[in-house]
């Protein structure tokens, strides 16, 4: 069950909320219920999204191979023959 609060806004925003309210067919409560469910999941989205990319950045990606080869064994010409 939610939980009630109060909210005050300016005349003009109330009047210009109960429009895009009613352009979606929703109640001025619903339709703020809806974008602020919108925003907290973007925000839970966001920070799900640093911590992984912020443990990446902490553990490396690994990128195979191995040592790089000698500077001898590059420029060996008869390998390259």
């Amino acid at each position: 069950m939610g939980r009630n609060i109060t909210l005050s806004f300016d005349d003009d925003i109330l009047r210009e909320a109960k429009i895009l309210a009613a352009q979606q067919g929703l109640s001025v409560s619903a339709f703020l219920r809806q974008e602020l469910s919108r925003l907290v999941e973007d925000q839970r989205g966001f920070v799900k999204a640093r911590d992984a990319a912020l443990r990446r950045l902490t553990h490396g990606t690994p990128l195979g191979g191995g040592p790089p080869p000698a500077r001898d064994e590059l420029h060996d010409r008869a390998k390259l023959r």
